[in-house]
């Protein structure tokens, strides 16, 4: 239950040393925050659900911006942040 949840909710996907996110969120939440460990590093996820004119998604890692919307995950024993922004066009 635990992975169907993480994997197809949340739309998290370990690919070796990369984190790939992919959410199928309700309309009506707006936000969740996890921590995912990797070794003895820990990353702060935030992922947001916003409504405007665009579409897509954004991703940063510690305040950089990722265009391939991916997480590279490094084992290097400090704490990381990543904000993962769900993009929903206005209906």
């Amino acid at each position: 239950m635990y992975r169907l949840i993480v994997e197809s909710l949340l739309g998290l996907r370990l690919d070796i040393d990369k984190l790939h996110f992919a959410p199928c969120l309700p309309a009506d939440w707006k936000a969740f925050e996890l921590s995912y460990r990797y070794g003895a590093t820990v990353y702060r996820i935030a992922v947001l659900q916003t409504r405007d004119e665009t579409e897509g998604m954004t991703v940063t890692v510690d305040g950089i911006d990722r265009p391939d919307r991916v997480i590279p995950l490094v084992d290097d024993q400090r704490e990381h942040s990543v904000e993962v922004t769900m993009h929903v066009a206005r209906s």
